[in-house]
């Protein structure tokens, strides 16, 4: 699935502050020299005081309701409040985020937990850290000009159907549908069309039959009436309803090796995310959509409510990873990822409750 890949040149470091120390000597009126004094290490300067650590965090699209936590959680300030200097990156999916993390150019990517379990039949380790959605929060759309023909997975075939990116989530998401509903992968046609705008003129123009994607681009696609969900999985239960099992969908990951050189700055991060999920919890949806920046509702505010509204259930209220989450994400993916298939996966080493554990 992730077999082809690119990569774009993201900053992103992180500091060291030096402290510098002085002493003096005294001179006793005898022949006799006295000890030097003990040297005094020097108080920190203002600056050292201050000092946070630097992450940047690459998104599959900032503006997506199923990547609303990273985002959130700076409109709250927490990061500040946790003492870490967190710069967002915006993607057009989740692939790009692990594509520059795998490069070192970010340190933290949000995308679909796909991605640790398919790296791990690469041998690269990286750690989910952060379980964000116990749900995709995506809907396969049908445009209203296929829908009479394409009235359900089974109607995959020789149809051209929308992704964000070639190895994203929402590419597997389709293959799996396509698979468990008696269509071999190789007569689907996956086009990478993105999300929003662009999503919704390839399905307006007849670029695409229908498309895997999110909020709130699925609410403006069915009140505009171009199309309609053809199948939802934007809620656990719809979820396990299409799919047949629970599906664990976007979590912030790291490279296993930084998140061991760097405890103490994926706790901060993590602090930051659980206090945003307890915010998510909380409030009302309408009160959620105050704290989210006014250009994410692309002009309809109301819409961008109601949008979460269908889908609350998605957010984890702890961040912690379901119960058999990881074993039904490796069973689809050894369907038809060639990184997975027949390959000994050791889950336990794709995601870790250390940190949430110590939050909570």
């Amino acid at each position: 699935m992730l077999s082809k890949r690119t990569f774009a040149p993201v900053a992103g470091a992180l500091t060291a502050m030096t402290v510098l120390v002085a002493g003096c000597t005294t001179a006793a009126p005898t022949p006799t020299q006295a000890p030097a004094a003990p040297q005094q290490a020097q108080a920190p300067t203002a600056a050292a005081a201050v000092a946070k650590p630097k992450v940047t965090i690459m998104v599959g699209g900032l503006n997506k309701q199923i990547y609303l936590t990273a985002m959130l959680a700076k409109q709250l300030g927490l990061y500040d409040a946790e003492g870490v200097d967190v710069t967002l990156v915006d993607e057009p999916s989740g692939q790009s985020a692990e594509d520059a993390l795998l490069v070192g150019e970010v340190q933290v990517a949000f995308g679909s937990y796909d991605h640790p379990i398919d790296l791990a039949g690469l041998k690269k380790p990286v750690v989910n850290v952060f379980q964000a959605l116990i749900a995709p929060g995506e809907a396969e759309v049908v445009s209203t000009k296929a829908a009479d023909t394409l009235k359900s997975p089974a109607d995959f075939s020789g149809k051209n159907l929308g992704v964000t990116s070639i190895g994203s989530g929402t590419h597997g998401l389709t293959q799996f549908l396509a698979i468990k509903n008696g269509v071999p992968v190789d007569q689907i046609h996956p086009v990478a069309v993105g999300a929003g705008d662009t999503f919704i003129a390839a399905l307006q123009q007849g670029k695409i039959d229908a498309g895997m994607t999110t909020e709130p681009t699925i609410s403006r696609i069915i009140k505009s009436g171009a199309g309609k969900v053809l199948v939802d999985l934007r809620t656990p239960e719809s979820t396990r309803a299409a799919l047949g099992g629970d599906y664990p969908f976007t979590n912030f990951f790291v490279q296993a090796s930084w998140m061991n050189d760097n405890k103490p700055t994926v706790q901060k991060l993590v602090n930051a995310w659980v206090k945003t999920h307890q915010f998510i919890t909380s409030h009302t949806p309408e009160e959620i959509t105050d704290k989210m920046p006014e250009d994410y509702y692309a002009g309809d505010r109301d819409l961008y409510v109601t949008a979460l509204k269908s889908q609350m259930a998605m957010y984890s209220p702890d961040g912690k990873m379901p119960k058999g989450g990881p074993e039904f994400v490796l069973s689809v993916l050894q369907q038809y990822d060639e990184n997975v298939k027949d390959k000994q996966i050791d889950l336990s080493k794709t995601y870790t409750t250390e940190f949430v554990d110590k939050a909570s």
